[in-house]
């Protein structure tokens, strides 16, 4: 190529006294050099393309990039000419003459080709693909705004740079000027952000859930609500509500019932005080049984009682009859003395005040004597137990005699759970022909539930369907198979011949 050749050219020797033919020879040669030069300008801006290392991408070098071989051969010949002129300048007239006209020609020659006698230092042309056409040293951009980092501090970390103030935390947005950070995915935190997010609180005690001895993080959850809290909060006395089975939160005091129990302030919004509040819903429950073609024709009595009340009938009751662990319901058959609530209690601080009670005689006129059902407790939870203690009732009436506990209770677990079904999932359960009316009349005539009151009724369900107990959670299980399988009708005639589930 021509540009070869300029790499021999030599600086011109210029002496006193020999410049007519041996200066006139350099000059010449210096102007064939510009000549040349000139011509292969087009040659090298028409370069093919160039691919960076494993990424294969193909750039064109800009037209006004230069390499460094064909800047220093313009140096050559603009110090060449520079020495020349001035030397010319220290001749006598003739030769400053004849000088003057080979800087007209030079000089000529130069605007011709539009070129700078000392063309300035033109910086390096960066590439799109990041690269300088001179170095090949890769460029640094910033992977928080994308711009080319200069001159100053900048991050390098999780495989990319960063300007410092770019470098910011995905939760709150500030920048991470810590040692240390968390990272999740490709997000980066704040190592207190990430804990904020990621860490687990205890629900009751509203703390960071602390490491146990191997490091782990430890926590118990409750398996319907899904509430975490620490271990020890199961044996610190925290109170746990009587209807929800919650944890008692720190932030969110609960009612004192005054015997032992506490009632969250969810469950509290539909709670049943007294004998009276609960008369409405007992009945519609009794038109529930009556629509499956169940009706109950004695007139039961129904109380509202408190805790101590409820366990000393259970004390006084004969028929050995199994009980949950926590009794909140009783079918009683034996004359008692009951002491029952006539007047609701109204909140005072955390606690019930003003309840009022009455002594009442229970005598036996018939196989079943009175329903006696926990007070305080939300109204879906009231109507299960009135749904299960009902059925009590309606199989000593109609003459089932000496069932076994797990048929017994598994029976009535099914009617339990088959009113709250009605009550929560309305037309969910497909009613076989024999009970085609088992729709409840009572839930079609009142209004929407709460999502907080459906949500009750999800989890009083769940508690039925879950129970671990013989004869309330396997006697439900075998006792609801036959009812999905057989119908209610043929499952309640199977049981009165044989005392047994059909299969």
């Amino acid at each position: 190529m021509a540009s070869s050749e300029i790499n021999h050219v030599s600086h011109p020797c210029i002496h006193a006294g020999h410049i007519s033919a041996e200066r006139k020879f350099g000059f010449m040669r210096w102007i064939t050099k510009i000549l040349k030069l000139g011509s292969n300008q087009g040659v090298m801006n028409r370069r093919s393309p160039q691919f960076l290392g494993e990424d294969n991408v193909a750039f064109h070098t800009p037209v006004r990039s230069m390499d460094d071989h064909s800047r220093s051969e313009h140096e050559e010949l603009d110090r060449a000419a520079a020495l020349s002129l001035a030397d010319d300048l220290k001749r006598p007239n003739g030769y400053r003459r004849h000088t003057n006209n080979d800087e007209d020609l030079a000089r000529a020659l130069q605007d011709s080709l539009n070129m700078p006698s000392y063309p300035p230092y033109a910086p390096p042309q960066f590439s799109p693909g990041g690269y300088s056409t001179y170095t090949h040293v890769p460029l640094r951009y910033c992977s928080g705004c994308n711009r080319e980092i200069g001159y100053g501090k900048y991050l390098g970390c999780m495989q990319a740079f960063w300007h410092p103030e770019c470098f910011c935390c995905h939760s709150c947005g500030y920048p991470i000027t810590e040692n240390e950070f968390s990272l999740s995915g490709k997000n980066p935190y704040h190592k207190s952000c990430f804990k904020e997010l990621h860490h687990p609180k205890c629900e009751v005690c509203l703390q960071f859930i602390p490491t146990n001895g191997a490091g782990l993080i430890e926590y118990k959850s409750h398996p319907f609500w899904c509430q975490k809290y620490c271990p020890l909060h199961e044996y610190d006395n925290t109170a746990r509500c009587c209807s929800c089975e919650r944890l008692e939160s720190w932030n969110a005091r609960y009612i004192f019932l005054g015997d032992g129990r506490s009632l969250c302030l969810e469950c509290m919004e539909t709670s049943i005080m007294d004998t009276g509040d609960c008369q409405p819903l007992y009945h519609s429950i009794r038109d529930y049984y009556e629509g499956m073609n169940m009706k109950i024709e004695q007139q039961i009595p129904m109380l509202l009682v408190e805790r101590q009340a409820l366990n000393e009938a259970i004390e006084g009751e004969k028929n050995g009859h199994h009980h949950m662990p926590e009794t909140r319901g009783l079918c009683l058959s034996e004359e008692q003395n009951i002491s029952s609530i006539s007047k609701r209690p109204r909140i005072g601080g955390n606690r019930l005040i003003g309840m009022k009670t009455k002594q009442q005689k229970l005598d036996r006129k018939c196989e079943v004597t009175a329903i006696l059902v926990l007070y305080g407790l939300p109204r879906l939870l009231t109507g299960q137990i009135l749904a299960h203690e009902l059925m009590h009732g309606w199989l000593r009436l109609k003459g089932y005699r000496n069932l076994s506990p797990v048929v017994e209770e598994g029976i009535c677990q099914v009617l339990s759970y088959m009113w709250l079904e009605s009550e929560v999932m309305p037309g969910s359960r497909n009613i076989p022909s024999t009970s085609a009316a088992a729709s409840s009349s009572f839930s079609s005539k009142k209004g929407g539930k709460s999502h907080t009151e459906k949500k009750l009724g999800e989890f009083f369900m769940h508690q039925i369907a879950q129970d671990t107990s013989t004869a309330y959670g396997a006697g439900f299980r075998a006792a609801n198979t036959a009812v999905n399988r057989y119908g209610l009708r043929s499952t309640l005639n199977h049981i009165y011949m044989t005392g047994t589930f059909p299969v």
